[in-house]
């Protein structure tokens, strides 16, 4: 299982990479709302400073977790890009080389 927080990290980092390559490029393309939609296992872990804890878990999986509460999820996020230099928010764009077989 991997945490919600290090799939959204993953999710970021991807984006991040489609906006570097897509830099110059004559198409672009303005990154709408990102749907990501997840099953979670929800554990606490006892102790002095009790924690809750949301771990993505595979669909075929949910018998394994029987010790933990399983929850559909469906967050959307709306990616915003701010400059380094302090400039203005603005919408992101993603462009990309085309890939062999791509239609």
């Amino acid at each position: 299982m991997i945490e919600l927080a290090d799939m959204l990290r993953e999710l970021r980092r991807q984006l991040t990479s489609a906006v570097a390559d897509g830099d110059g490029q004559l198409v672009r393309f303005e990154l709408g709302p990102v749907e990501v939609e997840a099953t979670v296992a929800v554990t606490r872990e006892a102790g002095a400073d009790t924690k809750v804890k949301l771990w993505v878990v595979d669909v075929g999986a949910n018998g394994k977790y029987a010790q933990a509460q399983t929850q559909r999820i469906k967050v959307t996020l709306t990616p915003k890009a701010f400059p380094a230099d302090g400039g203005p928010v603005r919408p992101v764009l993603i462009a990309g080389g085309e890939v062999e077989g791509e239609r």
